[in-house]
């Protein structure tokens, strides 16, 4: 992504104001926090990555973009306190949601996929 920025390796300042944008929802006019309560079990992580999946799938439909943001997740105690959340609720991630600038270079970042055949196994 720092290349498609044009930002040089060297340049620690651009890096770290890039990153930062993470935790302004990349000036998203919303920015969605999911949080789960910390007795559900393991399989919940998956419901859970379901819901959030469905959410996105739903903005598209609406004409919106999101971005998933799990770098707020590094800060659960900050974000709790905040927002006045109770201890037994984790935070999972954010969502940066809005209309996508097709202008800005960012948006139009990639990444690239692994083909499935490495990381899935057939089984007859």
């Amino acid at each position: 992504m720092y290349q498609t920025l044009q930002i040089d390796r060297n340049d620690k300042q651009r890096q770290t104001d890039q990153w930062a944008a993470n935790y302004r929802a990349f000036d998203a006019p919303v920015m969605l926090l999911f949080f789960m309560d910390d007795q559900l079990q393991t399989g919940s992580y998956i419901d859970y990555g379901m819901f959030i999946q469905s959410v996105m799938l739903a903005a598209v439909g609406l004409g919106l973009a999101t971005c998933p943001q799990a770098s707020i997740a590094d800060y659960p105690a900050i974000i709790r306190s905040e927002l006045g959340y109770p201890n037994n609720k984790i935070l999972l991630c954010g969502m940066a949601l809005g209309y996508e600038d097709n202008e800005a270079v960012v948006n139009n970042y990639r990444t690239t996929r692994e083909n499935v055949e490495l990381f899935v196994d057939y089984f007859d």
